[in-house]
């Protein structure tokens, strides 16, 4: 065989064998991970929340929670995409509830009593519209009500732009829309 010959067949092998592997690499992700957060407008304390079974961690009366890694969200967004949250509140987070005569923590019938008043919630949310590069975390606010909304805005809640513009100490109405 001539020596063009053999580099011929050689660059051939070597270009296949690159189309091959080329067919191996990953394609586009079905979802992305992102952080999960939670800005609470509402004076309850939020013990914990989820969405979609993801656990988010807790959030303070009119404050901020979560901050936790990871959720994951589909890599692209269509119209009716929603998600399932989950939430557990303590109405009456400033309680005094008695302690222990001796050691630490509270007294265990105090303190079931207080744990009984706990509600827990459970809200389907529509997901914005978001763009897979400015995918940055999923916000999720508590408003009163028991009304949820979400937003995968990277900036922070207060940011000229942010999108969810509600106060953070917001009042529980008389009565509630439906």
């Amino acid at each position: 065989m001539s020596k063009e010959k053999g580099n011929v067949r050689r660059q051939w092998a070597v270009g296949s064998l690159l189309l091959l592997l080329a067919g191996c690499s990953p394609g586009t992700p079905k979802y992305l991970g992102g952080n999960l957060n939670a800005v609470n407008h509402t004076s309850a304390a939020i013990n914990s929340f989820s969405v979609n079974g993801y656990g988010g961690g807790n959030a303070s009366p009119n404050g901020y929670g979560g901050g936790v890694c990871c959720v994951m969200l589909p890599s692209q967004w269509s119209p009716g995409l929603k998600f399932k949250v989950e939430w557990e509140t303590d109405p009456n987070p400033n309680a005094k509830i008695k302690r222990k005569t001796s050691g630490y923590g509270f007294d265990p019938d105090a303190y079931a009593e207080h744990k009984a008043k706990y509600q827990q919630y459970t809200a389907i949310v529509e997901l914005p519209p978001y763009e897979t590069e400015s995918l940055c975390s999923l916000k999720i606010h508590f408003l009163p009500c028991n009304q949820v909304r979400a937003t995968t805005a990277c900036m922070a809640y207060g940011q000229p732009g942010y999108p969810i513009n509600d106060p953070l100490n917001m009042k529980e109405p008389a009565v509630c829309p439906k």
